[in-house]
């Protein structure tokens, strides 16, 4: 990825040549441009790999300049170059923020001030989601605080060479934040392959996983390499690694721990260099318990485990994927999502996660007449809009349990309030918060009953 060039859009002189240095600092090249307009220009006459703009600029004319900040200069981008990743730079972080940069086509998003780590991953992952052949890589959505951590862990063991295994359920975007590992490690320019061992059948994944000679079994008319040998310098995702059956479980094994491969039919020793991320939807330790997964291939594996949490934990990512789907699959087309369709989307429990929200979208997209979809095209379960009521109805009888468990106490202790306290496990001021709260929404507590 080095010697790529960079072109910031900044009207901050000294940020501006701070950032240029750093970037230069680590092997590409930075090109400055202190207006939007400017940078068109600079645009058309070098070739550039990456844009990283502000959103605010003071020195622009709104007279004579059609473009005057970084929304419109990245509008203008993408009518010209359209697969040419920009980043947009903002003074402070908010869900709003976020949705603006990624609605208007932004390839990601940086929040002043930042890091030198922060600044140069974003880079390189931008631009490996440029000059892959992959889709999607290296593109991890985080605007929820939960899927922020998420993605500072990734950044971390991405620099290492340890195994990871991604635990999340089925349509969480496992396979995403492989290939965001990928690009944010030292194997980037390198290959990321893809294996889903639930959907190659038994007796074929051994062939796909480690290669055969030709003659090796019948059909085998030609020498083929294995995914092992495709990944070399690279990374290998065993995808859903559960449903491997425990024979083949054991070969694994074995490949792990010698780091040599020999192809099905072949006498040769391949050394391998290939780092290794396998993901499931269910949890190993209990395919352990239940010997349906070798315990000793589990530990191989297991070395740094991330857990992705489903999308119904992290609403704040909702929208923002909502609007990096509506890039995707109509780049050519402005659409919006009405503010009932937001809300219903927000609401949604999500059970097939990221990829239902995808499918959805598609959905919507092919149904939409004009520039705005609303929440009917949207076509979501009622029963999963329902979770806004179940809630309120859940905590209504929790709390009604709860006052009925303290007058129980309050009548066996015979108002002693600091034996009541003791009696349920909580402090004398949490008693008196409760029964103060009791007595604000009129349920009658005996004046009998004394203080602690």
């Amino acid at each position: 990825m080095q010697g790529k060039n960079i072109l910031i859009v900044e009207d901050d002189m000294k940020l501006s040549h701070a950032i240029a240095g750093t970037i230069r600092d680590h092997g590409f090249n930075a090109f400055e441009s202190a207006t939007p307009m400017s940078a068109m220009g600079l645009l058309g006459r070098e070739k550039i790999d990456m844009v990283l703009s502000d959103i605010q600029f003071d020195n622009t004319d709104s007279e004579n300049d059609s473009i005057t900040d970084g929304y419109e200069l990245l509008e203008a981008i993408k009518q010209k170059y359209l697969s040419l990743p920009v980043v947009l730079m903002t003074a402070y972080g908010t869900i709003e923020k976020a949705v603006t940069c990624i609605k208007s086509g932004a390839s990601d998003y940086l929040v002043k001030p930042f890091d030198v780590d922060l600044l140069l991953n974003i880079i390189k992952s931008n631009i490996q989601v440029k000059f892959s052949k992959q889709t999607d890589t290296g593109n991890y959505i985080s605007v929820d605080k939960k899927s922020i951590e998420t993605k500072k862990i990734a950044r971390r063991v991405a620099n290492t060479a340890v195994s990871v295994f991604i635990r999340g359920e089925s349509g969480t975007g496992k396979e995403v934040l492989a290939r965001f590992i990928h690009a944010n490690s030292p194997r980037s320019s390198h290959p990321f392959v893809a294996i889903n061992c639930a959907a190659i059948p038994e007796n074929m994944l051994e062939a796909v996983l480690f290669g055969y000679e030709k003659g090796a079994y019948t059909g085998a008319h030609t020498s083929k390499a294995g995914k092992f040998e495709e990944a070399q310098q690279g990374t290998l995702l065993l995808d859903e690694i559960s449903e491997m059956d425990l024979g083949l479980q054991a070969k694994l094994l074995r490949v792990l721990q010698e780091k040599q491969v020999e192809r099905l039919g072949g006498k040769k020793v391949i050394d391998l260099d290939v780092r290794i991320i396998a993901t499931s939807n269910r949890n190993l330790k209990d395919e352990v318990k239940k010997g349906t997964f070798r315990e000793d291939l589990f530990y191989r594996l297991n070395v740094f485990p991330i857990t992705l949490p489903p999308l119904r934990d992290r609403v704040d990512d909702i929208l923002p994927l909502a609007y990096m789907i509506l890039n995707k699959h109509s780049p050519c087309k402005s659409l919006e999502l009405s503010e009932k369709a937001r809300e219903c989307l927000i609401r949604c429990q999500w059970p097939g996660n990221v990829r239902e929200l995808e499918n959805v979208i598609q959905r919507a997209i092919v149904l939409c007449s004009n520039n705005v979809i609303e929440a009917d095209l949207l076509e979501l379960d009622e029963q999963d809009l329902n979770n806004e009521k179940t809630v309120t109805n859940l905590n209504t009888d929790l709390r009604s349990h709860e006052q009925e468990l303290i007058l129980q106490a309050l009548v066996a202790e015979h108002g002693n309030r600091k034996l009541v306290a003791e009696r349920l496990g909580i402090s004398p001021r949490t008693l008196r918060y409760k029964i103060a709260k009791m007595k604000d929404q009129g349920v009658p507590v005996p004046s009998a009953y004394r203080s602690v």
